[in-house]
């Protein structure tokens, strides 16, 4: 199944979801506001199903046994992210996390000193903690595409450094954890494939929240988690490996007996697939609840949840915008579901989230550390994330807005 674009979304009444279903199958909607999709989504009730019951099934014949009779349901894990994101089975690996994924997928690059790693000013933390770490072991040189005056970067002048530097590799976070910004991977892909450059994609924040399509993208490698706007459970995440990366036999440093097999005392053979990528070892009730998360996404659909979950957002910046006190913090052409924003005051970060705590909103906090660029030149050294989801209402909305104006209001702790 091919997924589509969402600037070819079908007519608006294809569109509507019936959320008080979808609500009555997501448990946690009758404990809290959930507002922290971009750090963990609700679980559904078929995810939880299907892991709870692959546990009492390892409970009562055997953790192998169990394994073994779920075969067709493990192989779903595989072909449903596959449907999900327009490529096959064989270009999926399961990861423990999307950080797990990202640095199998960097140790398979064969870097030398004076490599260049080409990246922008918005990229996930994790990422560029590893980057520092190849300049460190490696010598890599590392160098940040600046950004447009409205925010995000600027793809003319990434493409003038691709051709200046030819970069080992080009890595580029769709969606950063610290705000809503939506970078133009696709562009930037073809950038990518103009001048034979590996491309490298961070889609955490971005499966099961919009559209996706490798090919459209133009990436060689892409990496996701799926606990947050997948609603998967925690400890799952995914690698793509494209055709051409299989080619070129790129594989882990650290491969071990279900991505090669000893072929003589002295030889190993990767295998042929991204399963290279994996290890013997496997989560089988995570890997069972990450596909049901996919086919339930797949379901509900991401043409409708990407044309929902980001207005809610936008309905909820409009709010907070006339809020005293309260600066919005997302810069860019096209913003996602994630808001994020800086208090005035005397307010610290953990009483002000403790606060919504106390009002059953749950919410998250990110930090100069998380965002070295875009927090200077933000000129914040914290802020409040608050991500709604396609099952949120805009009843939650308004009380979420009510909530942060009530606290700024009461002053600061």
């Amino acid at each position: 199944m091919r997924v589509h674009n969402s600037a070819t979304i079908p007519n608006p009444e294809a569109l509507q979801l019936d959320i008080a279903a979808l609500r009555a199958e997501t448990p946690g909607c009758r404990q809290v506001v959930h507002f922290n999709n971009a750090g963990c989504g609700l679980l559904a009730t078929p995810v939880l199903t299907a892991m709870v019951g692959h546990l009492n099934l390892e409970a009562r014949i055997g953790g192998y046994e169990a394994s073994a009779a779920r075969a067709d349901g493990v192989r779903g894990f595989y072909t449903e992210l596959a449907a999900l994101i327009n490529t096959a089975p064989e270009n999926i690996a399961f990861a423990g996390s999307a950080t797990h994924a990202y640095a199998n997928a960097l140790s398979s690059i064969p870097f030398e000193p004076g490599d260049t790693i080409l990246t922008t000013r918005d990229d996930f933390v994790s990422n560029q903690i590893a980057f520092l770490s190849l300049r460190k072991r490696f010598g890599v040189q590392i160098v940040h595409a600046p950004n447009t005056p409205e925010g995000g970067v600027d793809v003319e002048a990434m493409a003038r450094l691709m051709r200046a530097h030819r970069p080992r590799l080009v890595s580029v976070t769709h969606i950063p954890t610290n705000s809503g910004l939506v970078s133009p991977i696709a562009e930037i892909g073809r950038h990518c494939r103009e001048l034979d450059l590996l491309y490298l994609v961070d889609a955490c924040q971005s499966v099961g929240q919009y559209p996706l399509d490798v090919e459209e993208i133009g990436c060689d490698l892409l990496t996701a988690t799926c606990r947050k706007f997948l609603r998967g459970p925690r400890g799952s995440g995914f690698l793509y490996v494209s055709d051409r990366v299989l080619r070129i036999g790129y594989e882990p440093l650290f491969i071990d007996m279900h991505g090669a097999r000893w072929t003589a005392p002295g030889e190993y053979r990767p295998v042929g697939t991204a399963a290279r990528f994996e290890e013997w070892e496997f989560p089988y009730a995570t890997v069972l609840g990450s596909a049901a998360a996919t086919r339930y996404a797949r379901e509900v659909g991401l043409e409708a949840i990407a044309h929902r979950t980001p207005a809610l957002a936008a309905r909820l910046r409009d709010r907070l915008e006339t809020v005293p006190g309260v600066r919005l913090l997302d810069r860019g052409p096209r913003l996602a579901a994630l808001v994020t924003f800086a208090v005035d005051g005397a307010w610290q970060p953990q009483p002000f989230k403790e606060a919504l705590d106390a009002r059953k909103i749950n919410s998250a906090l990110s930090f100069r550390e998380f965002a070295q660029f875009d927090f200077g030149d933000k000129d914040v050294d914290w802020c409040l994330r608050l991500s709604p989801h396609y099952y949120n209402t805009e009843e939650e909305v308004a009380h979420v807005a009510d909530a942060v104006a009530e606290i700024v209001g009461g002053g600061g702790r």
